[in-house]
């Protein structure tokens, strides 16, 4: 019977626990088009064929086994992504301390007072006979208390509390969601410096051998000049050819060296020899087959378009926080315990006590302090949606420019490839022709330099190739 009259007391304190003043959400429309594709040729009409696949895991992505060493050594050592990882630990003690104001807190305490009064002012007190070793005209008093209490626990009618916690807990999950979006940019940065320092090193091992061809071709025509049959302008023009070769090494060897230093700050420990490559390979450190067209919700799956749909929730909770607090806020201070003149009879029966202090507070007039932070917190809604939208059509651009590049970049391959070949073709006939004597010694240079100048040009679309795949893999989002 007691328990049914104290159910029927709490019921309507229960339903109006149920009120939330927070809008409800709804998840924006998405400011891009249905598909994403390169735009390019037949790419342009994929929407049929779009593909909404999650993003790939980086281990199943990158294919070469020195690269995967290398971004799990990342992983493990990079202090930015420690940084996140501290903020997601921030965010998440944050959430757990405005989630614990649901709650009362419950605290111990005991007290005792010790006083000595006039015989004449003990009527007053209620007290009575006097202590042991005082003064005969008065009255000594020995009062214990041992008790646990309450101290202003708000009773979230109106969902003040838990829409603070909704918000705290959405900007929790934002912090987990910048994490990985942080991974995926790290992914992304040490696959990219990897390759460059892969291009740097071929690059210097032409730059080497041109040297090395300029020299001879020096050589001989130091040797003719001697013998009259070149002339001092073919000599100086040969040693043109094989002083930029020279430059070219030093500058070479010094991009080298700080590729490497990026490298190692990106990874954020040194990285060992074996783990790095000598050149470009001909295979491709990245997957071979990848979507030409793509559903616009895989962009959802972004960590840094998630992390601002999380932002938007946790400001939508914040309207109805500030919602509620023009209704009245009502608190509860409680305690119960044991009471005493003797501490001998604190735990005794009929020494039990209670207090119990209900509060309601409503504002009246606060100078537009309730009206104006309700208003902030709206403007913060509609810019956090603002910022989502941006969010995604930031997403859907940087896709749409990968996949255009990875439309073209074959054909481009191609083209250097049989420029390169066609170049060095063109070289072999030029030295022929002038160790014959049919063709002037400017012919021969000019091919020479056309033909360094390929292999240059060949090993930069060749990285750029490389590269394109490793930003489709962060335009996607990456996988974890």
């Amino acid at each position: 019977m007691k328990h049914s009259k104290t159910l029927a007391l709490l019921a309507p304190g229960l339903l109006l626990a149920g009120c939330n003043m927070a809008p409800h959400y709804v998840r924006p429309d998405l400011p891009v088009a249905p598909s994403v594709s390169s735009g390019i040729g037949q790419g342009a009409d994929t929407q049929a064929q779009a593909s909404d696949a999650a993003p790939m895991a980086w281990k199943d992505y990158f294919t070469d086994a020195r690269l995967r060493a290398v971004i799990g050594l990342s992983l493990e050592n990079n202090r930015d992504l420690r940084v996140a990882v501290a903020h997601i630990a921030q965010a998440r003690a944050r959430y757990k301390v405005q989630g614990a104001d649901l709650f009362p807190t419950i605290s111990a305490g005991a007290s005792g007072d010790i006083a000595q009064v006039p015989s004449g002012l003990s009527g007053l007190t209620g007290g009575s006979g006097g202590s042991a070793g005082g003064p005969a005209n008065s009255t000594r008093y020995n009062l214990y208390r041992g008790q646990l209490g309450v101290s202003a626990w708000e009773i979230d009618l109106f969902g003040r509390v838990r829409n603070l916690t909704q918000a705290a807990q959405e900007e929790y999950f934002a912090s987990i969601d910048n994490r990985a979006a942080a991974q995926v940019s790290l992914v992304s940065e040490v696959a990219n410096a990897w390759l460059q320092l892969a291009a740097d090193r071929e690059q210097l091992a032409i730059a080497r051998d041109t040297h090395a061809a300029f020299a001879q071709t020096l050589e001989i025509t130091q040797d003719r000049a001697k013998m009259g049959v070149a002339s001092d302008l073919d000599l100086q023009q040969a040693r043109t050819s094989f002083e930029q070769a020279r430059a070219d090494i030093a500058r070479l060897t010094t991009t080298v060296a700080q590729d490497r230093n990026a490298l190692d700050l990106l990874v954020g420990t040194p990285v060992g020899d074996a783990m790095l490559p000598e050149g470009l390979d001909t295979t491709e450190a990245t997957i071979g087959q990848l979507p030409g067209g793509l559903a616009s919700s895989v962009l959802l799956k972004r960590p840094d378009v998630s992390s601002a749909e999380h932002d938007l929730r946790s400001a939508n909770a914040n309207i109805g926080a500030a919602r509620a607090a023009f209704f009245p806020q009502i608190s509860l201070t409680a305690a119960v315990g044991t009471m005493s003149m003797g501490f001998a009879n604190l735990f005794r029966d009929g020494s039990l006590n209670w207090s119990a202090s209900p509060s309601a507070t409503l504002p009246i007039f606060d100078m537009g302090k309730n009206i104006n932070n309700l208003r902030y917190a709206k403007a913060t809604r509609d810019a956090m949606v603002a910022t989502y939208e941006k969010a995604i059509q930031t997403a859907f651009r940087e896709t749409a420019d990968a996949l255009a590049r990875r439309e073209t970049i074959g054909t481009q391959l191609d083209a250097q490839q049989k420029r390169e070949g066609a170049a060095h073709s063109a070289l072999t006939i030029a030295q022929a022709r002038y160790k014959e004597g049919v063709d002037p010694f400017l012919t021969t240079l000019d091919s020479e330099r056309t033909y360094y100048a390929a292999r240059q040009d060949l090993v930069s679309v060749r990285l750029e190739r490389q590269t394109n795949a490793v930003e489709l893999f962060r335009a996607l989002g990456g996988g974890v």
